[in-house]
């Protein structure tokens, strides 16, 4: 008997189609993705598994859907034959399912080119029209953007067929979207995220003049509409594309016939990716035979005969090529590690954090390894693990001078830190000082960037953050006589300055830097003892009585606040601005002293006015769930933080609450 969905599956189903229909059309109309792919293939695999179990909604579901509608700014033609997506599958288990189901099991395993797809249909060899995947069925006429690509030949070579549809995907090389990035931030345009957006703004343009100035690649790899078939399997089709003046990725393709020849690949690949000179992000598995393609046949938006095994969107390995190090504004030493560049859920990452000496030791990178980089959500690039050395690989020594002022470094006893000791005279302290103090969670100070600050600090303007406050009356029509200046831009200056004069505690003790105090820890600071003066004057007991400071946090509060050069700017400072100090919370609210972590997205709320109406009722809002977490409050694409409220069978509530505890004073 067939199930019938629920109303919850129903809804559920439903928003899921609604967010994939509008990624796919950030995505393939204005090649601007909004979501990682991570995001986009859970979203979509759980749609196809509601399908699976109830099959009415199937129609117009994700099983049939394939790409989106043509945009109204290119003329429009069917495809001859449908432009087919290819199913996904994320592990050895869904491709052993596949796999187990074929009668041929002579395969043609290819890369996954991470482009934009296209058809160029040939009539005696000329080609005479080319077009986007489109919605699957109707393609965006893109001819003449395809002609300005020398990879796509106008006239095939040696003999063809009479008609012949050539089915592949336009690409950028990653040295060509670096360079087109370095221009285009020269010129003040636009940045691309990674190379697919690049080759796919680049080929979908109204004017192929522009597509022209670009470096796009293209490789082929399949056909459609045909007038004559001279080969009989995938790989014949290759020396057939070759013949005619296409380029193919078959330096990469391999034959296999057992799971463990699709394995090996894989691994092999996964190893290999940062070495080509392209984005991949999986493999595509094929049949070999044509005629076997032909009998297996498609489902509504895929063939069968075809899948992409798919590579874990939040990893990848690629090759450390350096490790420099960066001076924080505390003197602390960082060394980061310059990658060669790799496409990990969308984004192009070269380089990612190591923290610290021990890090180094405990990971065993070496310069020159094979290593594992992950990237979650917002979460800075780290590597994880080496995944191939190489007896040319070289061990990094950490340096002993300060690489920005060539002031000494230390690592004081039982800290993992190394730190430059010349902290009022090292360029990078001061510079990182300033731009912390400035910054939005700090004073806001629109207007003055890095750049701003390392010129006026360079004319001797700008010594410590309180000499901001008197910037433009000193000097003001000295910076008007600087280039890119003038009365306009100073007086917008002023004006940013004068805003920030009035500014709530939490978001000054944040400001001046102390040492291992970021914004909930200000926030817990002010709650509790309400003015700068309490601040200053606590001991190290009287801190650690807050929940949440613990005593290595406590003495470099009290250390801060007793250092000479501390104690001058602040009372610098003092004279220039006005301390808005916390409004005392009352506890008849039912969230009084609740900690409470946000995830996701609110329809409602922003993250910072939903954080704002929880304070003033009380509660805690902290950044990571934990056990003594109280309540977790779940938008959309909620991900990690939820899972984990799960796992430890914490309160989670929906934006529905939230909105019902807010006009009950706590009371879901």
């Amino acid at each position: 008997m067939t199930k019938v969905p629920d109303l919850f599956i129903r809804a559920e189903h439903a928003d899921l189609i609604k967010k994939l229909n509008a990624w796919d059309i950030a995505y393939h109309q204005n090649d601007a993705p909004i979501v990682d792919d991570a995001t986009y293939d859970n979203a979509k695999k759980r749609a196809l598994e509601i399908e699976s179990e109830y099959p009415e909604l199937a129609p117009n579901g994700a099983s049939t859907h394939v790409g989106a509608p043509v945009a109204t700014k290119f003329k429009s033609y069917p495809h001859s034959i449908p432009m087919l997506s290819i199913s996904d599958v994320f592990d050895s288990n869904e491709v052993a399912d596949w796999f187990n189901k074929l009668s041929n099991r002579d395969l043609f395993i290819e890369l996954k080119v991470d482009g934009l797809s296209y058809a160029a249909r040939y009539e005696n060899g000329k080609l005479v029209r080319g077009l986007t995947r489109g919605s699957g069925t109707i393609g965006e006429d893109i001819t003449e953007n395809l002609k300005t690509i020398s990879d796509i030949p106008q006239q095939l070579s040696g003999e063809y067929p009479d008609i012949i549809e050539i089915r592949g995907e336009v690409y950028m090389l990653r040295s060509d979207f670096l360079a087109l990035n370095a221009a285009a931030e020269q010129n003040g345009d636009k940045v691309f995220a990674n190379p697919r957006n690049a080759a796919a703004g680049s080929l979908r343009q109204i004017n192929p003049e522009i597509t022209a100035t670009r470096k796009l690649s293209a490789f082929g790899y399949t056909y459609g509409e045909v007038s004559n078939r001279t080969w009989s399997t995938q790989s014949e089709f290759f020396d057939k594309l070759e013949s005619w003046g296409f380029k193919t990725t078959r330096k990469w393709a391999r034959r296999a016939s057992t799971l463990d020849e699709i394995d090996s690949m894989y691994n092999d690949i996964i190893v290999e990716r940062a070495d080509i000179p392209f984005d991949i992000d999986g493999l595509v598995i094929k049949v070999n035979d044509i005629a076997t393609q032909e009998r297996m046949g498609s489902r509504a938006n895929s063939p069968r005969w075809e899948v992409a095994y798919k590579f874990p969107a939040a990893r990848a390995i690629t090759t450390l090529n350096d490790i420099t190090v960066q001076v924080g504004r505390t003197g602390v030493l960082t060394p980061v590690a310059e990658l060669e560049p790799i496409n990990i859920g969308g984004v192009l990452v070269s380089r990612a954090t190591l923290h610290n000496a021990d890090e180094i030791e405990r990971l065993g990178v070496k310069i020159g390894d094979k290593v594992i980089v992950q990237r979650a959500g917002d979460v800075i690039p780290q590597i994880i693990g080496v995944a191939e050395s190489s007896p040319n690989s070289q061990k990094f020594v950490f340096p002993t001078e300060c690489p920005v002022c060539g002031g000494a470094v230390v690592r004081e006893s039982g800290m993992v830190a190394h730190r430059c000791i010349n902290s009022l005279g090292c360029p990078a302290q001061r510079i990182g000082e300033l731009e912390h103090f400035v910054s939005r969670q700090g004073f806001d100070i629109e207007g003055l960037g890095t750049k701003q600050l390392e010129l006026f600090i360079n004319n001797g303007w700008i010594d410590n953050p309180a000499d901001i406050f008197s910037l433009v009356e000193n000097h003001g029509d000295e910076i008007k006589r600087l280039d890119g200046f003038g009365d306009k831009s100073v007086t917008n200056l002023n004006n940013a300055i004068n805003k920030a004069r009035r500014i709530e505690l939490h978001r000054f003790l944040f400001a001046v830097g102390i040492p291992e105090i970021g914004n909930v820890t200000a926030k817990l600071l002010a709650n509790h003892f309400m003015n700068l003066e309490s601040v200053r004057n606590a001991s190290v007991s009287d801190l650690c009585s807050v929940d949440g400071i613990g005593e290595t946090m406590a003495n470099e509060i009290v250390s801060f606040f007793q250092n000479e050069r501390n104690v001058f700017v602040l009372d610098k400072l003092l004279q220039h601005i006005q301390i808005q100090n916390p409004t005392p919370k009352t506890s008849n609210s039912a969230l009084f002293g609740k900690r409470i972590v946000l995830t996701g997205g609110l329809a409602k709320y922003t993250r910072d006015s939903a954080t704002e109406i929880l304070e003033q009722m009380g509660a805690r809002v902290q950044s990571s769930v934990s056990a003594k977490t109280d309540i977790v409050i779940a938008g959309t694409d909620a991900g990690s933080k939820l899972t984990r409220a799960n796992e430890l069978g914490i309160t989670v509530w929906s934006e529905d609450d939230f909105d019902k505890a807010v006009a009950t004073n706590g009371q879901r």
